[in-house]
Parts: C-alpha cells; structure tokens; sequence
C-alpha cells in the first residue's frame, strides 16, 4: 500500500543484517513476522540479507519454513531486501520462489516522504533534540561493540 501518511518501521520490525548478524537475531524477527501478534500490520524486514554469512543463512531458511509450516496466520508481512548485485547469496537463491520487483517511487516523491517522517518535532524529548541539525533529520546510527553501554 503506497501512501504518504503511512509511518516507517519501528525498531521491533527491521533487522540490518551484516556477516556479524547472529542466528538468534533472525530467528526473532522471523518469529515476530510469523506469530499471531503480526496481524497488527506491521510490516518486518530483514535489510541487506545478503550480507548473513552461510550459517545464519541456512538457519533463516529453516526457521522460516519451519514456522511457516506450524503458524496460523496466512496473512503475514515480511520482507527479504537483497542487493541485486549480490548474486552469489544463499537468501537469495533460498527465496527465490518469493521474489518481487516492487515498482519504485520517484527519487523526488522518497525524498519527500522522508522529509515528512524523519522531521524532529518542535518540543520533543532532549535525546531527539540532542540529534537535531539544521535539516530536523533524527535518524542516527549509533554503533557499540558492547551492547547495553547507553548508546
């Protein structure tokens, strides 16, 4: 469904893969996108998958159909992004009954709806005004190799 009031994905939905990415973390979201709580529209997304070295790949290829054998919601969403450059991945050859070329946005309508949704709000909590910049963008990568160190 394309429209411009439709929110971004929270936290819970994505997952950026990288070769660091572990088993249990694509297993979760597997199990998020699969269970009887998905029914909420949300939409999860697993982000440069091609990136999963071959272990974690096999595992998300048998966590998913093995769940998808014993789940009861026929109407979940989730989503697989690979490079198209990445031809040589296990995701994408495991899924490739699945594949989908989605119709694109123009650059300038992506753009916009960006700018409309990564907009800090005026009086909002200090850790969205610690990010602020002149263009009011408060999407940040904040990278740790600890987990759990306030970052």
């Amino acid at each position: 469904k394309h429209t411009k009031t439709e929110p971004l994905p929270t936290y819970d939905e994505v997952l950026v893969c990288t070769p660091n990415t572990e088993e249990e973390e694509v297993e979760l979201i597997v199990r998020r996108a699969l269970s009887s709580d998905s029914k909420n529209q949300k939409i999860y997304c697993l982000l440069g998958a091609e990136k999963l070295v071959y272990k974690v790949s096999k595992q998300l290829e048998s966590h998913f159909f093995r769940l998808l054998q014993s789940s009861t919601v026929h109407d979940f969403r989730f989503l697989i992004f690979c490079s198209t450059k990445a031809h040589n991945s296990y995701v994408i050859t495991a899924f490739d009954t699945y594949k989908a070329t989605i119709p694109c946005c123009s650059k300038t309508e992506i753009q916009a709806y960006l700018s409309t949704h990564l907009k800090v709000p005026r009086g909002t909590a200090p850790v969205a005004q610690a990010f602020e910049e002149p263009c009011q963008h408060n999407v940040k990568f904040v990278l740790s190799n600890q987990a759990g160190m306030g970052k």
